[in-house]
C-alpha cells in the first residue's frame, strides 16, 4: 500500500522497474531507491479579495537527501495531486544524478488554477504555502524553484517569507528568483536554451544542417518559447507551435521574436493570427526534423508514437512519453533520436544549481559564464548517455536513467542504512 497514486506516479514506477531490471537491482533494494523519503500535505487558507476565506491544498515531496539537499520546482495548477508531485520528484532525482549535481529530487505544488485568483490572492497563497513549508525546507535541506504556474515573482515572495522567519535575508532558499533579489543571469532562459543546444548537437551528429531544418514546439511557456527562440537563432524554421489556447503553423517558418512578444504581452499565442491557426491535435505528428513536447506529461502515447514524423524527439517537458510509447520508440530508434527528458530539460536545474552556489558564495557570474558552464555539463552528460547506450545496446532513455539510478544507488550503498 502507498499514499501515492495516479497515472503519472504509475508511469514513474514502471520506468524505474525497467531500469531496475536492466541493472539487476535486488528486489529488497528497490523500495528504498524508489519511494520518497518525505511527503508533506498542507492546507493553505487565504482571504479572498471579497473578504471570504478559501482553503487550497498544497504538497511537497522530497525523494532522497543522500547526495545533498533536495531540489525541485513548485507547481500551481488545477491538476496537481500528491501522486503527480511524487513522480516529478523521483524524475528530478535521476536528472540531478545524471548531470552530476549534489542534489536529490523534490517537487511541490498547490491545487489551484492561477488564472482564477487575483495577484493579491496569488501573493497571499504563495506566502502561506512557504510559511507552512518552513519546518521542512532550507538551503541545505530542500531548495525550491519555479514550475508550471509559478515564476520569478512567486520565488521572490517565497524567499521573502522564509527570510522574514529567519530574521535575515536568505537568498539561497529558492532559485529562479529575479536577478535583483539574488537570482542568476541566464536562469529564465536556461531550460529552453538547453533543449535547443542538445537538439542542435544531435542535428550535427545526424549530418543535418541547422540552417533550414524544421521544428515543431508543443507548449509555448517558458521552456517552449525559449527553445523556439534559440532554435530560430540557429537558423531552424519553427513551422508550428501550440499552447493551451490553440496552435499556429507556417511551412516557411513562424516569426518567433514577434510571437514571443505577443505571448508575453497577452499570456498566450491566442490572437496572434487567424490565418495561421491549425488543429492542436495535429502538432505532434507533423513532419519535421525536431519535435519538442514542452507542455504536460503523457502527451505521446503508443498510438501517437507510431505516427511521429520527426527525426529528433527533444523532450522539453517532464514525462511527455508513456512507457507504452517508449516500446514503440525503441523499435524506431534508427528513425527517431530521443533526447530523454531527464537530460533534455536539465538545463534549468543545472543553472538553478549555479544560482544556489552564487547565493551561498555571494559571488555572481556573467551570463556568458553561466551559459558556457551549462553547456559543458549538458555536453558531458550527453556523451555519457550516448556511450552507455552503445555499450549496453539499449534505448537512450534506458541509458540515461541507468546512469542516474546507479549514482543514487551508489550513494545510498556507500552511506549505508542508518539503524
Amino acid at each position: 500500500m502507498t499514499v501515492f497514486s495516479g497515472p503519472v506516479f504509475d508511469m514513474a514506477v514502471k520506468q524505474f522497474g525497467v531500469i531496475a531490471d536492466h541493472l539487476d537491482i535486488p528486489e529488497d533494494e528497490r523500495g528504498r531507491l524508489l519511494m520518497p523519503k518525505r511527503a508533506v500535505t498542507v492546507s493553505c487558507p487565504i482571504h479572498r479579495d471579497d473578504g471570504s476565506i478559501a482553503v487550497f491544498e498544497g504538497y511537497r515531496v522530497q525523494h532522497h537527501l543522500t547526495l545533498g539537499p533536495t531540489k525541485g520546482g513548485t507547481r500551481f495548477a488545477a491538476s496537481v495531486d500528491l501522486g503527480e508531485v511524487a513522480a516529478l520528484a523521483i524524475w528530478m532525482s535521476w536528472k540531478c544524478a545524471l548531470v552530476g549535481l549534489p542534489y536529490g529530487g523534490a517537487k511541490g505544488g498547490i491545487c489551484v488554477d492561477p488564472s482564477s485568483i487575483s495577484r493579491l490572492e496569488l501573493e497571499a497563497l504563495s506566502r502561506r504555502y512557504m510559511q507552512e513549508m518552513i519546518p521542512f525546507v532550507g538551503p541545505h535541506t530542500d531548495v525550491m524553484a519555479p514550475d508550471m504556474g509559478t515564476n520569478e515573482q512567486v520565488m521572490a515572495w517565497f524567499m521573502d517569507t522564509y527570510s522574514m522567519y529567519q530574521g535575515r535575508t536568505v537568498t539561497e532558499i529558492v532559485t529562479g528568483k529575479p536577478v535583483a533579489s539574488g537570482g542568476t543571469l541566464g536562469r529564465r532562459e536556461a531550460t529552453g536554451r538547453g533543449v535547443a543546444h542538445l537538439a542542435r548537437k544531435v542535428l550535427d551528429e545526424l549530418g543535418i544542417a541547422a540552417e533550414g531544418a524544421t521544428a515543431v514546439i508543443q507548449g509555448f511557456g517558458n521552456v517552449g518559447s525559449y527553445a523556439a527562440s534559440e532554435l530560430h537563432r540557429f537558423g531552424v524554421k519553427i513551422i508550428a507551435v501550440s499552447d493551451h489556447s490553440g496552435a499556429l503553423t507556417c511551412r516557411s517558418g513562424l516569426d518567433i521574436p514577434t510571437l514571443m512578444r505577443h505571448a508575453q504581452q497577452h499570456g498566450s499565442i491566442a490572437g496572434f493570427s487567424s490565418e495561421l491557426c491549425c488543429d492542436p491535435d495535429s502538432i505532434l505528428t507533423m513532419p519535421c526534423d525536431i519535435l519538442v513536447p514542452a507542455a504536460m506529461e503523457q502527451v505521446i502515447d503508443a498510438t501517437t508514437a507510431e505516427r511521429l514524423q520527426c527525426r529528433i524527439l527533444a523532450e522539453g517537458a517532464n514525462g511527455p512519453t508513456t512507457p507504452a510509447a517508449d516500446l514503440v520508440l525503441a523499435d524506431r530508434e534508427q528513425e527517431i533520436f530521443l533526447i530523454p527528458d531527464i537530460l533534455c530539460n536539465s538545463g534549468g536545474v543545472v543553472v538553478s544549481y549555479f544560482e544556489w552556489v552564487q547565493d551561498l558564495q555571494q559571488l555572481f557570474w556573467t551570463e556568458e559564464e553561466v551559459t558556457r558552464r551549462e553547456y559543458e555539463i549538458l555536453d558531458r552528460a550527453f556523451a555519457q548517455m550516448v556511450s552507455r547506450a552503445r555499450q549496453d545496446q539499449v534505448f537512450n532513455r534506458t541509458a540515461a536513467m541507468a546512469i542516474g539510478v546507479e549514482r543514487v544507488r551508489a550513494g545510498k550503498n556507500t552511506r549505508g542504512l542508518f539503524p
